[in-house]
């Protein structure tokens, strides 16, 4: 007995087609084309997942850098002190309080200081 495969093919052809929504011309409407838009989409979402944490990372030091400079400490200076005062705080931590608490981060600061 052979195997008839359209009620495979056509869900296989339905999901691609759901997902490439939205996409101009023949992207959303001819599965081959389709396809190749959700092939590449779903690479870019992948690459850019990796890229968000990059950029978020450059504004969490840009960020620190300059709460640091506003009192008086560079930022390769602040992370020395604080690995040396062993102050366990990751750059995302120490960029909100910089943002949220000009306080606290000088405290944060004077510790790392000394």
């Amino acid at each position: 007995m052979r195997v008839k495969r359209g009620y495979t093919s056509r869900q296989r052809h339905k999901k691609v087609l759901k997902r490439t929504e939205g996409q101009w011309g023949t992207k959303h409407r001819l599965f081959r084309r389709a396809n190749e838009a959700m092939m590449k989409s779903l690479w870019y979402s992948y690459r850019d997942r990796r890229n968000r944490r990059r950029d978020l990372r450059s504004l969490w030091i840009t960020r620190i850098n300059a709460a640091a400079r506003l009192n008086g400490l560079s930022y390769s200076r602040l992370m020395h002190g604080l690995r040396q005062a062993q102050i366990d705080l990751d750059r995302k931590v120490l960029a909100d309080i910089a943002v949220r608490d000009p306080q606290t981060f000088t405290h944060i600061v004077e510790a790392a200081r000394s």
